[in-house]
């Protein structure tokens, strides 16, 4: 469903992001935001006509701080600020990243505190509105003065250079614009400046991050759910009168969905009062919610760093309400760093966990009567013996993405900045992580999919019957061996759009 997000200067929400990012949101200006803008606007034109000295405006950038610039000089100079420090390299980011980030640097231009002209916010809106998306490598940032390599790519097409790709498809940047009937701008002092100072790379990785981990651990709720029904396992563990005696939020949350989940099961009532049948069950069953809830936790720890930092403004330097220019550190990456890394360990405990699972259903000795594997003629078939193989080597790839970026820092700028966050790296990685869990959590459902068929005529609960059903509209019952390769893949997309979330 299409939704229109209004840039006003204030704040948005990770869900007005997120539409934009993946294309289900339109983008308008509200009436307010050029009178917003043009005091500070006027802060930086007397500036530059009385030869103040103010930073990246009469100045040059980074360590060259102290070269003093002429006014004659200071616009040429913010074009050539693009061009020097568009020096990205590796694969481009994908189309949702560069939505997000061109989407969050025209609210953060919006607030009225860096100086540029309305026309620079309106150009960024006027290449979201007709799909005209620059390419930016996707390595090069150190999170430092912001996100800069990434930037400069993504700001050059304003001014006629650069790449971009249109319907995904790469073409010239004067060949796409003349396409739409647009002009290049001409940078006016400060406005390359202000183009490639600030956080909004960064915070665009930890905004689509949270909206799909978010997918992801109620995903995972479902999954033992389901796997607690095809392990013949106890909904006691979930009891709220439990989880009320640790009131974790996420914890409580999580024992809430899965004991809901798993509400009126017919394969739970066949062995309810059963207590000779399983004492206790294994910690990956009944501790889930612990688990699951601390990622819980992290993830809404994560979500107010973003929601801060989506009404910010982290430009530098600033024009502050009094007129005064400071330059300052707003840029700084560090508390986005510090929320990608711990995201990134969150998510990999859902799936560190949900491969426990998956291994119980699959070994003869732990799963409570199911075929070895869950193949269909042991012996001769194998099962899904080797899709376990796969979600033990993404959460061990998971594992070692686990080290923190944002503890690092290598001085750039001959020691001008000598401390920086590294918090692009962290969200890259943080990627790769959500990729992993998405995969590690299908072989978890299709595994459980599968046991709760070989638990005939015994009846999953609702809740969970309909993500069986869910995984059964791409993925038929084993009968004999076949890849498993798209079985993962087809279920992998399914927790990916959310359909399995509930």
């Amino acid at each position: 469903m299409s939704r229109t997000v209004t840039i006003t200067g204030g704040p948005l929400s990770i869900d007005e992001v997120a539409a934009v990012a993946a294309g289900e949101g339109s983008v308008e200006i509200g009436p307010s935001v050029p009178d917003r803008m043009s005091a500070a606007r006027a802060v930086i034109d007397a500036a530059v006509a009385s030869g103040a000295v103010v930073y990246g405006v009469t100045t040059g950038f980074g360590a060259l701080a102290g070269t003093r610039v002429a006014p004659s000089e200071s616009a040429a100079m913010q074009v050539a600020l693009l061009r020097s420090h568009a020096a990205g390299v590796g694969d481009p980011l994908p189309a949702d990243l560069v939505r997000a980030m061109m989407l969050l640097r025209a609210r953060t231009l919006a607030q009225g505190h860096s100086g540029v002209r309305p026309i620079v916010v309106e150009r960024i809106v006027d290449l979201l509105r007709h799909g005209v998306l620059p390419v930016v490598p996707s390595q090069g940032s150190v999170g430092a003065s912001g996100d800069l390599a990434p930037f400069a790519h993504l700001a050059l097409p304003l001014i006629g250079e650069g790449e971009v790709t249109v319907g995904g498809e790469r073409r010239s940047t004067v060949e796409a614009l003349s396409a739409v009937g647009l002009e290049p701008l001409t940078l006016q002092p400060k406005e390359g400046l202000s183009l490639l100072n600030g956080t909004e790379g960064m915070l665009a990785h930890l905004v689509l991050a949270i909206h799909r981990i978010r997918r992801l651990a109620d995903t995972a709720d479902l999954a033992c759910a389901l796997s607690v029904e095809a392990l013949m396992g106890s909904q006691r563990p979930f009891m709220a009168e439990v989880h009320a005696l640790r009131p974790h939020p996420g914890q409580e949350e999580s024992a809430r969905r899965i004991r809901e989940a798993l509400d009126g099961s017919g394969i739970d009532a066949s062995h309810h009062d059963d207590f000779d049948h399983a004492v206790q069950d294994a910690y990956s069953l009944r501790c889930a919610p612990q688990v699951h809830g601390a990622a819980r936790d992290v993830i809404e720890f994560a979500a107010g760093v973003a929601e801060r930092e989506l009404g910010a403004v982290v430009d530098n330097p600033i024009v502050l309400d009094s007129g005064e220019v400071v330059s300052a550190g707003n840029f700084h990456g560090q508390p986005l760093a510090f929320a990608l890394d711990f995201l990134a360990m969150a998510a990999t405990e859902l799936a560190s966990i949900s491969e426990r699972r998956t291994d119980r259903l699959l070994d003869p000795t732990r799963s409570a009567g199911l075929p070895p594997f869950l193949a269909t003629r042991p012996g001769l078939d194998s099962g899904y013996m080797l899709a376990q193989y796969t979600a033990a080597a993404l959460v061990a790839e998971s594992r070692v993405l686990c080290h923190p970026a944002s503890v690092d820092s290598i001085p750039t700028s001959g020691l001008q900045e000598d401390h920086v966050s590294m918090g692009w790296g962290a969200g890259r990685k943080l990627m790769t992580v959500l990729d992993n869990v998405e995969r590690v959590l299908a072989v978890e459902l299709l595994c459980a999919a599968e046991g709760v068929d070989l638990r005939t005529p015994l009846e999953p609960a609702p809740g969970t019957a309909a993500v069986h059903r869910a995984i059964r509209s791409v993925i038929p019952m084993l009968d004999g061996d076949r890849s498993p390769s798209p079985d993962i893949e087809a279920v992998a997309a399914l927790v990916r759009r959310g359909t399995v979330a509930g």
